[in-house]
């Protein structure tokens, strides 16, 4: 198959290039960015030299993309907001597109509007269009969608994990405290004084609080998946490590077992190649799962407060985003579901 990828010049971008360079049944046919058109691939990310020497960058533009017939699909590496103005035209051609961006995350252009400051760029497209965690959506139920969006980090360490619990009513839903870590890489390629190594070495810290943008996509599925409102409080924070993000979950127990919820977790995940579920007391490490499209995830119950502590670790830019794209086009396109991922 022979795949493109619209703003290809960032972390994501670059995790995409590298995914599909080695995918046994992807050929990358055209990849785009405004800043490096005109430059081969390998001049831009050298470690893919001898392999992608003869591809070379073009700009950005969204009409010559939906006319080129020889590209099936196309991944949308693009900030929030630009990304619609490149899904309708796409789309409107028959391509297949897999969204990284927020512009398709939210079902609600409402939802969209509170969080991201403006009216949805599209909501025709954003009604046909699927929120797809793999693991928890059943083929059948996106595979005719013209778009699919891949979830962001955050949520993607919150939900596998929580999803399962709701929709067997092991948890009731109320009380959950999530406190999650990301790495710099996730803020993307940009200068600014937060994200200068000075000062991101030795130092961590809480933003975007109390109403990080991510804190909608999560409660917006665990709604869905409790079949009732779920009110979360989330709190992200910067920690000076390159990429990967680690999740710790706060939910009460109530009347569920640690047993339960290890029976549900392996019940879910039995089938599923990159969700590893670790013994109770075995706290996932960022570092385990780097460079990997895996999910590691465990629980303890705490005696003194009745709670349960679930903790997951993920590589931002694999299976919080770039990994994750490319298992989502596996499954679309018939492929295996670890092709070009293990």
């Amino acid at each position: 198959m022979k795949a493109g990828i619209v703003g290809a010049s960032g972390y994501i971008g670059e995790i995409l290039v590298q995914l599909l360079a080695r995918h046994p049944r992807v050929r990358i046919q055209r990849i785009t960015s405004r800043q490096y058109a005109g430059k081969s691939v390998p001049e831009v990310f050298p470690e893919l030299r001898g392999q992608l020497d003869e591809l070379r960058f073009t700009d950005s533009d969204a009409e010559a993309l939906a006319a080129d017939p020889e590209v099936e699909l196309y991944f949308l590496a693009l900030p929030h907001g630009v990304s619609a103005s490149f899904a309708r035209p796409l789309t409107a051609s028959g391509k297949k597109v897999v969204d990284l961006s927020a512009d398709f995350r939210l079902n609600s252009p409402y939802l969209y509007r509170e969080y991201y400051g403006d009216e949805h760029p599209d909501p025709d497209l954003l009604a046909r269009s699927a929120f797809v965690l793999p693991e928890l959506m059943p083929l059948e139920s996106w595979s005719e969608a013209p778009l699919i969006a891949a979830p962001g980090c955050y949520p993607t360490g919150a939900l596998i994990p929580l999803i399962p619990l709701l929709r067997g009513g092991q948890l009731s839903g109320k009380g959950i405290v999530i406190s999650a870590f990301s790495g710099v890489s996730g803020a993307g390629k940009k200068l600014s004084e937060d994200f200068l190594f000075c000062e991101r070495s030795e130092s961590a810290k809480a933003y975007g609080i109390p109403r990080h943008r991510h804190l909608s996509e999560m409660e917006e599925q665990l709604c869905e998946a409790a079949g009732k409102e779920v009110v979360l409080q989330f709190t992200p924070h910067l920690a000076p490590m390159r990429r990967g993000i680690a999740t710790t979950i706060v939910v009460p127990a109530g009347a569920t077992s640690l047993d339960a919820v290890y029976a549900c977790w392996n019940e879910a995940y039995a089938p599923s190649p990159f969700v590893q579920v670790l013994p109770s007391g075995l706290t996932p490490d960022t570092q385990h799962v780097t460079g990997t499209n895996r999910v590691d995830m465990s629980a303890v119950y705490d005696e003194r407060t009745g709670n349960f502590v679930i903790t997951s670790a993920v590589d931002n830019l694999m299976k919080g985003a770039g990994g994750q794209a490319v298992q989502i086009m596996n499954l679309w396109c018939g492929f295996r579901e670890t092709d070009g991922l293990l």
